[in-house]
This record gives C-alpha cells, structure tokens and sequence, in this order.
C-alpha cells in the first residue's frame, strides 16, 4: 500500500491538512478507544507542559502524516511494537478544539530521532520519525507508531506540540505506564506534583483481538 508523497516545501494549510491513509482513519473510529484511569479530557485539569526538547526534526519529512509506521512508497515498515495512539484535545471548560495541529515525534526502535544532531545509533529508515493530525470536531486526534522506546538518559516518552486555531502552542512529553526508568527520568520529575506527574503517564494496553499484539493507547490533552 502506498503513501502520497508531499513536496518539502509545501507547508499543508488547515483546511487540507488530513490524514492521507483512509485506512489509518478506520482503524480509528473501528477500534475500542482504550481510556486511561484517569482521563484528562474527564477530570479537565490543564495538561502539565514539558520541554519542547533539542530534537524536534531540523528537517521535516516529506512523509508528514499520521503512519509514522510507513515512510512514503516504500514496502519496508518500521521496526518495534505497533501502537495506535489517540486521544482528544479540549481546554479545561470540556469544549473539543476542533482544528487543532496535533504534530508528535519520538525515537526509533534504535533511540534514534529524526534529527541530524542524533547520531549515536544507526537510524531506521523505515520509521517516519514524525507525524502531524489535525483533530476533528470532537478535538480527536489518532496515530500509528511504535512504542516508544529509552535511549541514554530518557525514560520512554512521545513529544507532543498542540496548535489550536488562535491559541499559542502547547508541549508537552507521553510517558509509559509501569515502566521503571519513570522514576529517574529528570524531565518527568521535574513536575513536583505527583497528582500532576501522573497526568502525563498512559497505558499501552494490548488490544485483544490483535494476532500481531498490537497495542491502544489514549493520551488526551487540556488545554487552560
């Protein structure tokens, strides 16, 4: 199956910034949304921010939509375990923020990011490093990816930057549920709250039906 391609320059306005493989969209609304015990779009307490961190991509992929599993027309997919991420961005009051530029990036299977500066590991080039969604009008959003793995001095995270329509950008950072390094990871504690450390941390549940042990994950944001 094959991946539309989208030159570099060309920056995707709003308006036709969607997911390009319908098929990513059905996995979406076909698959039991896997809500974490405590659901931020439910309890509307602001989402913690977190550092944008130095390796936001220095060159955005051609590839830029929601299947980071997939790098344009290529057979090759990425290495790791499946993940299928999502969630809903709302601002404290519950509201959805339809429209919002939801953009994540994170390693590979190698700790590796999408970044020229990162180059302690071999790269694999089967794994898109980055993805961008724009949320619907209930302010969901949904990505396929890989479970994120550590890499020297980092406990397993995704990085999120949130662009509602006319609102400043939001980051913040997807942690793990029961993964030991959470607990001397310094950026996660950094956030001296405990209540509000726990905000950040989400289960990867395996989904059931799934031969290839796929895994659902749901990390929703609030915005203040």
């Amino acid at each position: 199956m094959k991946k539309a391609l989208i030159p570099a320059s060309q920056q995707p306005s709003r308006g036709n910034l969607v997911t390009r493989r319908r098929f990513v969209g059905v996995l979406a609304v076909g698959l039991a949304s896997v809500r974490s015990s405590r659901s931020l779009a439910e309890t509307r307490i602001s989402t913690p921010r977190q550092t944008e961190g130095p390796f936001y991509p220095d060159r955005l992929p051609l590839d830029r939509d929601n299947d980071l599993l997939r790098v344009g027309e290529r057979t090759a997919t990425a290495r790791g375990r499946e993940t299928h991420l999502r969630g809903r961005i709302v601002g404290v009051d519950g509201a959805p923020l339809s429209g919002a530029l939801v953009e994540i990036w994170q390693v590979d299977a190698n700790g590796v990011y999408l970044h020229s500066a990162d180059r302690h590991a071999r790269r694999d080039a089967g794994f898109q490093g980055y993805g961008r969604y724009l949320t619907d009008a209930s302010g969901e959003y949904f990505f396929r990816t890989i479970k994120p793995v550590p890499y020297p001095g980092r406990t397993p995270h995704i990085h999120f930057k949130v662009t509602p329509v006319s609102r400043a950008t939001f980051t913040t950072q997807c942690y793990v549920q029961g993964e030991p390094l959470n607990a001397r990871d310094a950026v996660l504690n950094s956030i001296g709250d405990p209540a509000a450390r726990a905000l950040l941390i989400v289960p990867f549940v395996p989904v059931s039906e799934s031969p290839a042990s796929v895994l659902n994950a749901r990390f929703d944001i609030v915005l203040a």
